[in-house]
């Protein structure tokens, strides 16, 4: 656990693929597809170091669905270290407004929600109506309806999530690196340029001015035919 934090939260590591040009999306914020098989293994042996998964409710939409563990030495790895072999898929969504009948809920893994006040009680009238369930909702939410992260991370750590792979979208990326609760960057550089101003990014929200950026260390660069894995660490003072 970072030593600046008096209360204990999850290590949360950000793990996405981007084109040259830094866009996890086209323009129409299409599925990001362009990745390579060897990136996909990369994720999926990131996700298996994970106690949970965490992603927005947009990647939810844009995709349908998560990625599970499907590789039978990583699925051994977690067998030998004593946890369930799925990581926890954790929805991120202050609204809980998602179509119900997206794959996703059909997925052999465990779901949960972190959302607000509002977003729980919308989605409690959804199981009224017989969809099914997360298995756990959490709720974490300021006086004024917003999402309160550090309440959040610390009902997660609580709950057992000790490692965490945050795999976007940039909106939510942007939001826990404001509230300084992201420790590490996995980027991997996809050899296409999609360009267009409105394409999302790895990092969207309102933006840091320059003073204010937030520096990180490069730990390690591999390259693999024509994509290059990046692994970061922020640094703190």
């Amino acid at each position: 656990m970072p030593s600046h934090f008096a209360i204990p939260r999850p290590h949360t590591t950000v793990v996405l693929a981007m084109s040259a040009d830094g866009k996890i999306a086209d323009v129409a914020r299409s599925p990001a597809r362009f990745s390579s098989s060897a990136d996909r293994t990369h994720l999926e042996t990131q996700i298996a170091l994970a106690d949970g998964v965490l992603f927005g409710a947009n990647t939810l939409r844009a995709y349908g669905t998560t990625l599970g563990i499907s590789n039978p030495k990583l699925l051994q790895l977690r067998q030998q270290g004593g946890v369930p072999p799925q990581p926890v898929q954790i929805v991120c969504s202050g609204s809980a407004d998602f179509d119900p009948q997206l794959r996703f809920f059909r997925q052999q893994v465990p779901r949960w929600l972190l959302t607000t006040a509002g977003g729980a009680q919308h989605w409690q009238k959804e199981q009224a109506s017989g969809v099914e369930r997360f298995e756990r909702i959490l709720v974490a939410d300021t006086s004024t309806g917003e999402m309160d992260w550090k309440n959040a991370f610390q009902q997660l750590i609580q709950l057992g999530v000790e490692r965490l792979a945050l795999l976007g979208g940039g909106e939510l990326v942007a939001a826990l690196l404001a509230a300084d609760l992201i420790d590490e960057f996995w980027l991997t550089i996809c050899p296409l340029i999609l360009g267009g101003r409105t394409a999302p990014t790895p990092v969207a929200g309102e933006g840091f001015f320059s003073h204010l950026a937030r520096p990180l260390e490069l730990l390690t660069v591999q390259t693999i035919e024509h994509e290059v894995f990046l692994h970061y660490r922020l640094q703190r003072s």
